[in-house]
């Protein structure tokens, strides 16, 4: 015979005492209701929401001057943007850093100009991807002339098949929304202006993929694309940005520059549309398992002084609107030739011209021009935590010659050191 507890005939049904105790637990149920209290702890903290997540990026960096290009923007623009939408950016060149321990402390994976070449990082790849973790592909990280040499990327996972065909030279296109209900294209319009790149088309027609979920493709409005006849696209369906319903990733047919080769110039910058980057930034944040539409990079249209080193202003040599003409740091005098309008893509403009890395150099000490504005990474600035300012091609800070603020101190591009003559202060 089981006992009954003590007490437990208190709690007989029709009891006085039960009676009292529900309808004492129903008014302070009420009570809280009113106060808005929770009676059960949230399933995720507000701590949690903001907790910042990690993004690893691969790339070789060896192999064409427009992909290295791309590459260089990347590894500046990704960590300025991290500073800003909540997430940390690690870039390597070793693919080996591939392997189920180190992808463990990731929520984002990128391939900005290759895929895993090895048994052991293709295998970590696709655990790591089948566990939940998310990805980010770009242009030559779907590239391929033989599926058979990684059947489950190429066909399943991206789905493309082979490569079929490109366009040339590189241009910006219009590019037409066709999932607004994704996370990735929260907020955009029904179509966007692309930044510049050269454009790839595949074997396998992504719309008859059930797993497929196509973000943009091309718009109809935008044929032709390509200058050069013989490689250019006239008509046709042309996917750019999709996600696998399968996994948490979004490929990008996009990263590649246009460039002089003959001087190894970059003539545009990927990260020149708002529009895109936007696209970009939400795909990372719900790759990553975040969610909700994603403020784009502060847009530009300040005009104002450009203050530096020892107060003086960021001046053009003898105002004078000539290509090649110097650009110095002198005393702030609200001339023409010290009003710089900051662009919504990246460039410092006065007289009608570009603040610009001289030849597109990336070494110390080459020194800044005014020049004709041509979307180039030449002509591409970010800002860095601190007050520097980054160059896009060179991914080195403006810097006051000699760490000297005299007048006519002429100004260049150096390794960021966060050092005062590093040190700007923007129109707002």
């Amino acid at each position: 015979m089981i006992r009954p507890l003590p007490g437990a005939a208190a709690a007989a049904p029709g009891h006085p005492l039960r009676a009292m105790l529900v309808r004492l637990l129903v008014v302070v149920a009420v009570v809280a209701a009113a106060l808005g209290v929770q009676t059960a702890p949230p399933a995720h903290s507000a701590e949690a929401a903001v907790t910042p997540y990690k993004v690893l990026a691969f790339y070789d960096g060896t192999y064409d001057a427009a992909h290295i290009s791309f590459d260089h923007e990347a590894n500046v623009w990704f960590p300025q943007q991290g500073a800003t939408h909540g997430f940390t950016y690690t870039a390597t060149t070793d693919w080996n850093q591939l392997n189920s321990a180190n992808l463990a402390k990731y929520q984002v994976v990128m391939f900005l100009d290759n895929y895993p070449q090895t048994a052991s990082q293709r295998s970590a790849f696709q655990t790591y991807v089948q566990n939940g973790g998310g990805f980010v592909g770009f242009h030559v990280s779907a590239f391929n002339t033989d599926t058979s040499d990684w059947p489950w990327y190429h066909n399943t996972f991206l789905g493309t098949g082979t490569f079929q065909s490109n366009t040339w030279g590189p241009t910006q296109e219009t590019l037409r929304i066709e999932d607004s209900s994704h996370p990735a294209a929260a907020g955009l319009p029904g179509a966007i202006t692309s930044s510049v790149s050269e454009w790839y088309s595949w074997q396998k027609d992504l719309r008859t993929n059930p797993a497929i979920d196509i973000l943009a493709s091309m718009d109809p409005s935008t044929f032709p694309i390509g200058t050069d006849p013989n490689q250019t696209w006239y008509s046709g369906y042309y996917p750019i940005v999709w996600s696998n319903r399968d996994y948490r990733m979004v490929y990008n047919n996009f990263g590649h520059n246009a460039m002089n080769y003959s001087t190894n110039t970059a003539l545009s910058s990927t990260f020149a549309s708002a529009q895109q980057n936007q696209l970009l930034l939400q795909e990372i944040a719900w790759a990553a398992g975040r969610s909700g539409p994603v403020d784009p990079p502060p847009g530009g249209g300040a005009t104002g002084r450009i203050t530096g080193y020892g107060g003086k202003c960021v001046d053009v040599a003898g105002a004078s609107s000539a290509n090649g003409t110097a650009v110095q740091l002198y005393d702030c005098n609200g001339s023409g030739a010290q009003q710089w309008t900051v662009g919504a893509d990246g460039t410092l403009k006065a007289l009608g011209k570009c603040l610009d890395v001289t030849s597109a150099g990336t070494a110390n000490g080459t020194k800044v021009q005014l020049y004709d504005c041509n979307g180039s990474g030449a002509q591409g600035w970010q800002a860095r935590t601190g007050g520097g300012l980054v160059n896009a091609a060179s991914g080195k800070c403006l810097d006051a010659t000699g760490n000297s603020s005299a007048n006519g101190t002429r100004l260049q591009i150096w390794t960021c050191a966060d050092s005062t003559n590093q040190h700007w202060i923007l129109p707002s």
